[in-house]
């Protein structure tokens, strides 16, 4: 069933066209991911599609009586109530039938004990009652806490008002109450900034079961990887509907380019044989060879001509590079501590941190929301004083520090005077050409910083680290405001960076590409995974399934110390050779039916892949009966795999 449909969108700005003749249609169940660089208008048509703005022209279908929902990212979530009030207010029409019902049920008792009639009321109170219940009302506020849970909001966190709240914070508990609403269509803009990791699965995992259907903006490349099934890319103003999640998207529009540009070429080198053809008829001046000439022509005239395929649009060009080189020891941290005192109660952040950092490492630090890696980064380029512990900088250590806020820009200077009050050796051409290779060319170099998006505030940061020369950078957060292609080049220009990094990020396809190993920062300390970010999960899952297990054999050792405490000697050495056998011979079944639950799971996952695969196909996409039977197929593959999970972790934890 179509819930929504777009013809011939097109929206401008002055002469800036941002959209123009946008079509496209949005199934139920469907889950888009809208793509492209900062400022190709993937908020103007979220706003669009939502009625916060119109379109210039085209048509617009929504599907009566649809319920939506509309997570912004620049929203001003502001409010004098507490976290649990405001999520409380979601419920408002439940808390009011609540509140009817106990009026009516006094009521009632009131009259009974009169001996009046009360059948009218009973009767409302019956209906009130059936509604609330199948409405969900008696389970609303374990939802409510759920879901505060989930989004990090830890119990303390719940009589705090929401206007005291950081705009990360406001940003979750915005989702959050979003989320408590279930609109029938979900549109979000950016929805995995300011969240960990942890949240980030549970989001994913949450969507994925989601009944509605999904419209997304994100530049969160293993995040679309699990939560779209169709990509809805903005390149120059035109919207292309790519089918299939974020990989597939990247495979297709690579192979459409190749296949364009060797179309292009094979036109240009048919055209350039045709045209020496009739020149060296015309050569021969016979009239019979220049009849020729003039058929050939006739035809050339009348081809339609490809034009030159677009090359990728413009991005920005980097590469870091360290004035001189460190010693071998860059930083060295022995038993770190911080806290706080908040409301006269004194909170530690974390204690025992232990970090030795060598020359070329490139470190990527995890851990939950509040637990302090913004504050252990202060810690380490000395702008913050631990409570406790030592740290010693090694020798000719320069470090540069990106803050994930940009708080260290001036918001009252332009571009070019921001970069040339920190770097005062460059004459303003120099810093000109230099800011042009980061997307500032012409008059973006005379535009205040504080108008910038957050996108060009992040380059304009990411520039003035180059220039620092810095031998050991210290990252908060630095590919939170970049989209996609700009992720992509900085992540190449650190791969290729000789000096030393640490680098705090919730971006797992960054997580997976850069480090050479991943800290996770505890409230006891850090512990070190070497390795990228799959290695990492890994070895948690690994950690977490040794925990269980050391907890299972602790309550079997209790058990067996009760029942002999209890003076169970009746039974002989062949009974309890007998229950010994009995107890193996469960877990090698329990072994046997967790590996092939495992094997179910890689079965699905691999034939759900090879579905995506082929509805890329160009014979699949075009034929609506073959999409129709592959939608269809995918679908039960995913119930399936849903189904296989809940056996697999059902086995992991029994």
């Amino acid at each position: 069933m179509i819930v929504l449909s777009a013809k011939n969108l097109t929206k401008s700005y002055g002469a800036n066209v941002v959209l123009q003749d946008a079509s496209f249609h949005l199934n139920g169940g469907d889950r888009v991911g809208i793509i492209g660089v900062n400022g190709a208008g993937k908020t103007t048509l979220l706003d669009i599609l939502t009625g916060r703005s119109s379109p210039d022209e085209g048509e617009l279908f929504v599907a009566p009586e649809l319920t939506s929902g509309y997570l912004r990212q620049d929203g001003n979530f502001n409010s004098e109530r507490t976290v649990y009030e405001e999520m409380l207010e979601v419920f408002g029409d439940l808390i009011e039938t609540e509140r009817e019902t106990e009026a009516l049920a006094a009521e009632i008792a009131r009259r009974s004990e009169a001996g009046e009639n009360a059948e009218a009321l009973l009767r409302r109170y019956d209906s009130l009652t059936e509604t609330f219940k199948q409405r969900g009302g008696y389970g609303y506020r374990s939802e409510i806490a759920g879901i505060l849970s989930s989004m990090a909001f830890p119990e303390s966190f719940r009589s705090r008002k929401v206007s005291l709240l950081s705009g990360g914070e406001r940003t979750r508990l915005a989702l959050a109450a979003l989320l408590l609403k279930k609109p029938k269509l979900l549109f979000l803009d950016e929805p995995t900034n300011h969240l960990d990791i942890g949240t980030l699965i549970w989001l994913e995992q949450y969507l994925e079961k989601y009944a509605g259907s999904i419209v997304l903006v994100s530049h969160d490349r293993y995040f679309l990887d699990r939560t779209v099934n169709r990509i809805f890319e903005i390149e120059s103003g035109r919207l292309t509907v790519y089918e299939g999640n974020y990989s597939a998207f990247a495979e297709k529009k690579r192979a459409n380019r190749q296949a364009a540009f060797e179309a292009y070429e094979k036109q240009r080198r048919e055209v350039e044989k045709q045209e020496e053809i009739v020149r060296r008829f015309r050569q021969h001046g016979t009239e019979k060879l220049a009849k020729r000439a003039r058929s050939r022509e006739k035809r050339l005239a009348h081809m339609p001509l490809a034009e030159r395929p677009a090359g990728d649009p413009a991005h920005m060009r980097m590469r870091f590079y360290k004035r001189y080189k460190s010693g071998n020891d860059v930083l060295l941290a022995e038993g770190l501590s911080k806290g706080f005192v908040h409301a006269g109660a004194r909170r530690e952040l974390f204690a025992r941190v232990n970090l030795d950092i060598k020359s070329g490492e490139h470190i990527c630090m995890v851990g939950a929301n509040g637990v302090g890696k913004t504050t252990l980064l202060k810690i380490l380029r000395g702008e913050l004083a631990p409570d406790g512990g030592r740290l010693q900088m090694g020798h000719n250590v320069l470090i540069a520090y990106y803050d994930q806020e940009q708080e260290l820009l001036d918001d009252e200077r332009t571009v070019l005077d921001e970069v040339h009050a920190s770097y005062r050796l460059y004459s303003d051409t120099e810093l000109r050409g230099i800011l042009g290779r980061f997307l500032f060319a012409g008059d973006a170099a005379f535009r205040k910083v504080g108008v910038l998006s957050g996108g060009e505030r992040a380059r304009l940061s990411l520039l003035k680290l180059i220039l620092s020369g810095a031998n050991l950078l210290l990252l908060d957060e630095p590919t939170n405001h970049l989209d996609i292609v700009s992720k992509e080049v900085f992540e190449e220009a650190l791969r290729a960076y000789s000096g030393t990094a640490l680098i705090v990020s919730h971006d797992r396809y960054f997580l997976n590409r850069i480090p050479s190993r991943i800290v996770e920062l505890t409230p006891d300390g850090l512990v070190s995974y070497l390795g990228g970010y799959d290695y990492y999960t890994e070895k948690k899952e690994a950690e977490a399934a040794g925990r269980r297990r050391l907890s299972s054999l602790a309550n079997i050792a209790e058990t067996e110390s009760a029942r002999r405490e209890d003076g169970d000697g009746g039974l002989s050495a062949a009974d309890r050779r007998r229950r010994t056998k009995e107890a193996a011979a469960a877990e090698k079944r329990k072994l046997r039916a967790l590996a092939r639950a495992e094997e179910r799971v890689a079965s699905l996952e691999s034939e759900i892949g090879a579905i995506e695969a082929r509805m890329c196909d160009a014979a699949v996409s075009s034929d609506h009966k073959l999409l129709h039977e592959c939608d269809a197929r995918l679908s039960e593959a995913k119930t399936a795999l849903a189904e296989a999970y809940d056996r697999w972790m059902e086995l992991q934890e029994s």
